[in-house]
């Protein structure tokens, strides 16, 4: 049985998007003792816009179509927001809005490099 190449590529793309979620959800909410809370911390601010970023990205490659890109955007917001909320119920992680602020910047930097690309392309 042959599968088209478009196909297998779609696959590929959710398979990627999904365990990078599933990532994202388990290193944020692992307990973190070593990690020294600063009011201001960039670094962490980094890699909370990294992750988003990245699966920003994943999604709008196993995602494509116009009409689904939206619900993606606003659903990487939700979920980041969902797992500020998870946090701050854990009791060993706090949840912060200015994590959330940085995982929505993660999702829209993504999203308008992605559009300039399209645009040039």
């Amino acid at each position: 049985m042959n599968i088209p190449l478009s196909a297998a590529r779609a696959v590929f793309w959710c398979a990627a998007f999904w365990l990078a979620a599933l990532a994202v959800l388990v290193l944020m909410l692992l307990p973190a003792e070593h990690v020294q809370r600063l009011p201001l911390n960039f670094w962490d601010k980094a890699q909370h816009a990294l992750a988003f970023g990245v699966l920003t990205l994943l999604g709008l490659l196993a995602w494509p179509q116009q009409q689904d890109r939206l619900r993606l955007l606003v659903g990487l917001v939700i979920y980041g927001g969902g797992i500020e909320l998870a946090q701050h119920l854990t009791g060993w992680r706090h949840g912060d809005w200015a994590d959330w602020a940085a995982d929505s910047a993660g999702v829209a930097l993504m999203a308008a490099l992605t559009l300039v690309r399209r645009r040039r392309s």
